[in-house]
């Protein structure tokens, strides 16, 4: 099989893996900066410990790299919104004109109504092709009251609300 062949059967086979929507924040100090991602999973519970990966196009991979904290805000159905404003063409400042957005004691922002926001010290980072794979140590969560996420299948958005809620 040629690359082109797997790299293409590769996006197929990704397209029917269900995974939650999320944004990641950081900053540089004087900055803020937002991206959609589902590139995102937990590590560790010893230390609790997540992992995200990020293109190395991406306008945050360049803090990221530097060594910037960040944060992930797991979406609800009701913010897909957010998600298409972090993922367009809109850049900087002008992603965190809607939505509820706080800022950490340490300078990150989050999303105050997110399903859960989970700030994490970054602990580690790995290059890998196009990407880069950055750890991030939790130090801080914040839930939210109500479950609906907002998942992306098939290319498009969509939620396991009512299955949760039939079980």
């Amino acid at each position: 099989m040629s690359q082109t062949d797997l790299k293409s059967m590769m996006l197929q086979a990704m397209r029917r893996l269900a995974k939650s929507v999320t944004i990641i924040t950081t900053s540089n100090g004087s900055e803020r900066f937002a991206m959609s991602a589902t590139a995102v999973d937990s590590l560790s519970t010893e230390p609790p410990s997540l992992l995200i990966c990020v293109n190395q196009t991406a306008s945050l991979h360049a803090v990221l790299d530097a060594g910037a904290d960040f944060c992930v805000n797991i979406l609800g159905l009701e913010q897909e919104y957010l998600s298409h404003l972090c993922s367009g063409p809109i850049k900087g400042e002008a992603r965190f004109q809607q939505g509820n957005w706080l800022t950490s004691a340490g300078g990150i922002p989050y999303l105050g109504d997110a399903q859960s926001a989970i700030l994490c010290r970054q602990d580690g980072k790995f290059n890998y092709g196009t990407h880069t794979i950055f750890i991030g140590r939790i130090e801080q969560i914040h839930n939210g009251d109500s479950i609906s996420p907002l998942v992306y299948l098939d290319g498009a958005y969509t939620t396991t609300a009512q299955l949760a809620a039939a079980s």
